[in-house]
């Protein structure tokens, strides 16, 4: 076992954990906790790091298993150099090149909208318009706030945006506690009141409402994203982010699809049209007429599955190529049957098979029967136990055990 585990415990791993669970842990909690996301949270975001950078590394890592943080301290390096700063290690795992050199690209958040579609829109195709609101650097003062150089950095704060102020917590043991600064709001410049942009009141962006046509192609899917680049909210030195459509497909009351490409379909068919054939006028969700025909004699029997080929959902980004239309046929058989009729209908069907009844068969009463119903009637008999534990065990209330 390690010396110690505080840094495992950082990123909530156990001392065993392998190189692809660190990775893992570090991305989400370094995600969590960074600082354009959580202002609050910096000092977290530190230790998440630096638990990160030594345990990411082999020889820190048995250096640190070996003699805890004190071995680090003292200068137990191995090789792996000085450590670096908490951004250097994000950029580095995040794509801002080697050591830290480089710079992410800092981006707004993205607005993600449901868009509700039915299945004829997904068949088809369609272009809706959507309205939102989203907001945009004020053009009037250019996302400066105010009149030029009328920005200046606050006092308070020193321009970091975030205020520290030390609690003793013990004779010799304080905390250190990091809140967003109250004058500058976080920005870490503040502008006078005199100064402060009229179209803006010094916020430098504004809300705008944003029309945007949304093309939804034949074969999408639900669930499936539109993205619209750059078009998010707008803030001052950071890039747009996007605007995200989830489509959301409504229930057809026809049609269903299955395995993306085939439509499912269910039709009634009378005693009389499954066994002596039947004619069918079957509507598509692009309006047109199918003809289904069955000729007499070729029986359709419950639950039977048919298909005809290329009239199912449009492939995406190639409509002309479409899947099945599979078509499951539900035979309705009458209540009753005119009794008179009985003897020309056993006529024109198949001879029933004689059954040999023996001398001492009993003659029983066929009656109807409700699962549903037979369920609540064994609930309402089953016995009802005593939870008491007397000796002998639990047994139904009422019932006792005979004693020697």
């Amino acid at each position: 076992m390690p010396k110690e585990t505080g840094l495992y415990d950082v990123l909530g791993l156990s001392p065993s954990c392998t190189p692809d669970e660190l990775k893992k842990a570090y991305r989400k909690l370094a995600l969590k906790y960074h600082p354009d996301k959580n202002p609050n949270e910096g000092e977290k975001f530190k230790q998440i790091s630096f638990a990160y950078e030594v345990l990411s590394n082999p020889e820190k890592r048995e250096i640190y298993d070996k003699y805890g943080e004190q071995g680090l301290k003292e200068g137990g390096g191995g090789g792996g150099g000085g450590f670096h700063s908490p951004m250097d290690i994000f950029e580095m795992f995040f794509g801002g090149g080697m050591g830290g050199r480089g710079r992410r690209e800092r981006r707004g958040k993205d607005i993600v909208h449901q868009l509700s579609v039915t299945l004829g829109e997904l068949y088809k195709g369609c272009t809706r318009k959507l309205a939102l609101q989203k907001n945009v650097v004020c053009s009037k003062c250019e996302g400066r706030g105010g009149k030029k150089g009328a920005t200046q950095k606050c006092v308070r704060c020193r321009g970091s945006g975030m205020q520290v102020r030390i609690q003793q917590l013990a004779p010799g043991m304080v905390q250190q506690i990091q809140s967003v600064c109250h004058d500058c709001s976080g920005q870490g410049e503040v502008i006078d009141a005199k100064d402060k942009c009229k179209n803006c009141e010094g916020k430098k962006i504004i809300r705008e409402k944003k029309i945007l046509e949304v093309h939804v192609d034949p074969g999408m899917v639900d669930g499936q994203k539109i993205t619209f680049s750059g078009e998010g909210d707008q803030e001052p030195g950071l890039e747009p982010g996007d605007i995200i459509i989830v489509l959301d497909e409504k229930e057809h009351a026809m049609y269903k699809r299955v395995d993306r490409s085939d439509l499912l379909t269910v039709m009634d068919l009378e005693l009389v049209e499954a066994l002596c054939g039947f004619q069918k006028v079957l509507k598509t969700l692009d309006d047109r007429n199918l003809v289904l025909t069955c000729i007499p004699g070729e029986n359709i029997k419950q639950d039977r599955l048919k298909c005809i080929y290329n009239e199912g959902m449009p492939h995406y980004k190639n409509p002309m190529e479409k899947g099945k239309l599979i078509i499951k046929f539900n035979v309705k058989f009458p209540d009753v049957i005119n009794p008179a009729l009985i003897p020309q209908l056993e006529a024109c069907l198949p001879p029933r098979t004689e059954e040999m009844i023996p001398g001492d068969a009993e003659e029983v009463m066929l009656q109807d029967f409700d699962p549903e119903i037979h369920r609540r009637q064994q609930r309402a008999q089953r016995p009802t136990y005593d939870d008491s534990d007397d000796e002998g065990g639990a047994g139904p209330r009422g019932v006792q055990c005979p004693t020697q």
